[in-house]
């Protein structure tokens, strides 16, 4: 009995010393690894994004039209073919009604050539004067050019070199005199057309530069502004701006872009890096950095320029403020700066 006594004792201080060695374990503060910048007083800029599509520039596109009613035949360049000039693009075939004028047509031709060669016959003769061999010769040329306009040519070429767009028309359609079937862009002539507020449109000019891009990023340039138009689009109730496409952006007309504009340059301000910016339900916060400890900070953003944002209030200058790992940061939990070690 005395055995047991002595042995619970033992036990007791073994387990007291294990609960301790956990309790120190538990109160070692977590570390996170960060990496700050530093609030800089700089020029800011007010930079709005726009959206626009590619079309062809003034006087790059072509279009080809029915020289008479008729029936489409081959479409022998689709969409988006780059195409020679002079290259078949679609073959055309006559109409009943067509067909039935260039009967008549081609008959009428031939019957003023007919009277023209008589005419010059007899003046030979002298039966005839000049006169009359003059109003046959024009008859003459009235007829043939009635003839070739009643059918006119069954195959639409290319007039330029570019390529095809607009192209609708399906094999079997019958088409009116003069309809478009479609139309050739000349290559290189395409430029960016983006709608924007008229408000806006106002603080825009000619030779401004704008950051542009295509939809998906795959192409990025500095172009200048070509164009402003302030008359507002009846459908979109927007103004557009325009600007000329680099040719290494290889888009088509119709095409998505996205563009950033610079419209005014403003005084000088305290500027982070965007990264650096945090959001709590539409309360904006940052995490400043001194003697090792982070620091939840509200902030009043101002406007954004490039990767870096304007801070009106809450930070003085030379604050360092968290860019990376902010997002796993509680206020005041220990970090360790990247590249200073741990």
């Amino acid at each position: 009995m005395n055995r047991m006594i002595l042995f619970l004792p033992l036990t007791l201080l073994a387990a007291c010393g294990s609960n301790g060695s956990g309790d120190q374990a538990d109160d070692v503060d977590p570390v996170a690894l960060v990496r700050t910048a530093p609030a800089l007083v700089g020029a800011s800029a007010t930079q709005t994004s726009i959206y626009g599509v590619a079309e062809p520039g003034p006087g790059g596109e072509r279009s080809l039209a029915t020289p008479a009613e008729a029936i489409v035949g081959r479409i022998l360049a689709p969409n988006g073919t780059a195409v020679r000039a002079g290259q078949p693009i679609v073959t055309l075939a006559p109409s009943r009604a067509t067909a039935a004028d260039l009967a008549k047509a081609s008959a009428d031709a031939t019957a003023a050539d007919a009277a023209y060669a008589r005419a010059r016959r007899l003046r030979a003769d002298g039966l005839a004067s000049d006169a009359d061999v003059e109003a046959a010769r024009a008859a003459a040329e009235t007829a043939r050019a009635a003839r070739a306009n009643a059918g006119g040519s069954m195959v639409l070429r290319a007039p330029i070199v570019g390529f095809v767009q607009g192209l609708s028309a399906k094999s079997g359609d019958q088409l009116a005199a003069g309809t478009a079937v479609a139309s050739v862009v000349a290559n290189g002539n395409l430029r960016a057309r983006f709608g924007v507020d008229p408000a806006l449109a106002q603080h825009v000019h000619p030779g401004q530069m704008l950051d542009l891009s295509t939809a998906t990023g795959g192409a990025q340039a500095t172009v200048p502004v070509t164009g402003v138009d302030t008359q507002v689009d009846a459908t979109t109730r927007l103004a557009s701006v325009y600007a000329a496409i680099p040719g290494t952006f290889k888009v088509g007309p119709g095409e998505a872009l996205h563009g950033a504009l610079t419209l005014a340059e403003q005084a000088q301000g305290l500027t982070i890096p965007y990264a650096a910016l945090l959001d709590d339900g539409g309360k904006s916060y940052v995490f400043v950095v001194k003697g090792g400890v982070a620091h939840e900070q509200d902030v009043l953003p101002g406007s954004s320029s490039g990767d870096r944002i304007q801070i009106l209030k809450g930070l003085q200058p030379g604050d360092k403020v968290v860019t990376e790992g902010g997002t796993a940061l509680e206020d005041g939990m220990k970090v360790t700066e990247q590249g200073r070690g741990r």
